[in-house]
């Protein structure tokens, strides 16, 4: 009853608000892509034959997800070599990371949660098993998978203090689908409390550990080894994941801090590659020398001239800012200085880089208070980003012990891909029974 329902408002939903989607896929590239994909049309590359080997169905959202996972795929990979593991996304950029992380030929565009679309893709891949990253909870898609006997698993699940209200008054609604999930585990206690609240069945939820903590850049992204041919003694400022609102904050601030400090060189990294021309236009009208990443495609590294200082680097690329952290004197993390709830503070964290972020951070609230808890990070507000980052770049000292111990708790905190590795394999077993992985250490 509650499926149907939801459906009946899901195409009331969709039949209101065609002309909108019909301008948006007609104008905007974003929307076009993959449209046929997304309402069922399965691609060809994709449809099992019937010697094929077994499926397994892994969806990351966006570029969090799919970095979240680039370390549990290949994993699964060498355990599971009769399994072939698919991925999907629902955005543009992680779309696009996907395929150049695990390959082109087994990454696709999630169907929309249209009964007929899930229906399509349930048919044609046959998975044994769903993967979710994080709470990517679509009803249609998990009663086709319960209808069918297809078990569900969710790895780095979590409910963010701020989806947690939401969930929970609508946990009645949502305890049918989620009460036959056959695995979750979750980044925190808190979030596995707040699973077993809305649903999750109490024996199938335990605490992995969080996956972005396992996430470790191999080898430098080719901006960062341009960054580092080209530094010549320049310190870098690095602003990560920004959003509309701080870099006009952040900008204000460097201009400051190049008085004292006429080597600094700011790095910035909108989050969303459609605001791209917006951060070079503030750049631009800031009255600062902007240089984009993307026109140093293809461009040999002793060929670029020295940074210096006062300059703006615009990291107008996706898949990068992990490993341009590595070359940071400071990382900023954004989405956290508006209430946006902040991004992942792990990922420079695993360089020994000082992090500061601003005081909205509920999205990562329990990386952040672990990091704020052994001083690995620090917070400022809008009218305090200077003097902390001030403070930063005159006392090295403080830095680096600061930088020290962030990457002291990235380390501590390792493990979560193996026990989520150990898990999924327990499940696919011909004996399973679904059941907890082992807890992580504390």
């Amino acid at each position: 009853m509650i499926l149907f329902v939801y459906n009946v408002a899901l195409l009331i939903l969709l039949v209101a608000g065609l002309p909108w989607w019909l301008f948006r896929v007609l104008f905007t590239r974003k929307y076009r892509e993959g449209v046929w994909a997304r309402l069922g049309f399965v691609p060809r590359r994709l449809r099992r034959p019937s010697n094929a080997r077994p499926a397994i169905w892994l969806h990351a959202v966006s570029v969090g997800e799919v970095l979240a996972v680039s370390r549990l795929v290949p994993e699964l990979d060498r355990a599971l070599p009769g399994h072939r593991l698919l991925i999907s996304t629902t955005t543009r950029t992680g779309q696009a990371l996907a395929r150049e992380r695990f390959g082109a030929d087994r990454v696709f565009y999630c169907p929309l949660d249209l009964p007929w679309a899930v229906r399509a893709y349930l048919n044609a891949l046959r998975p044994a098993l769903l993967i979710l990253a994080e709470t990517e909870f679509w009803p249609n898609l998990l009663a086709g998978c319960h209808g069918r006997g297809i078990q569900v698993a969710v790895v780095n699940a979590r409910v963010s203090d701020r989806s947690w209200p939401r969930y929970r008054r609508l946990r009645g609604l949502w305890r049918p689908f989620l009460s036959e999930i056959a695995l979750v585990l979750a980044q925190t206690a808190t979030d596995a409390e707040r699973l077993r609240a809305i649903g999750c069945r109490a024996e199938r939820v335990s605490v992995a550990g969080n996956l972005k903590f396992d996430v470790r850049a191999a080898q430098d992204a080719e901006a960062t080894r341009l960054l580092k041919a080209c530094s010549h003694g320049a310190r870098f400022l690095v602003a990560g994941s920004t959003l509309e609102g701080e870099e006009s904050v952040l900008l204000a601030a460097y201009q400051d801090l190049m008085i004292s400090e006429p080597a600094l060189v700011l790095v910035l990294a909108p989050r969303h590659p459609e605001r791209f021309a917006a951060a070079a236009s503030l750049v631009a009208a800031a009255g600062l020398p902007l240089i984009r990443r993307s026109a140093w495609k293809g461009v040999a590294p002793e060929s670029l001239e020295s940074l210096t200082g006062g300059q703006v680097v615009l990291l107008d690329t996706i898949g990068e800012l992990a490993s341009v952290y590595s070359v940071a004197a400071i990382a900023f993390v954004g989405g956290s200085l508006v209430p946006a709830g902040g991004h992942n503070p792990l990922e420079p964290a695993q360089f020994g880089v000082p992090i500061v972020m601003g005081p909205h951070y509920a999205n990562f609230r329990a990386v952040t208070d672990d990091l704020l808890a052994r001083q690995g990070l620090q917070v400022a507000t809008p009218d305090t980003l200077r003097d902390v980052l001030f403070h930063l770049l005159y006392d090295r000292t403080q830095a680096r012990a600061m930088g020290q111990r962030a990457r002291q708790a990235f380390e501590e905190q390792a493990g979560a891909t193996a026990r989520c590795v150990q898990g999924i394999t327990a499940l696919l077993s011909p004996s399973a029974v679904p059941g907890v992985a082992q807890e992580p250490r504390a």
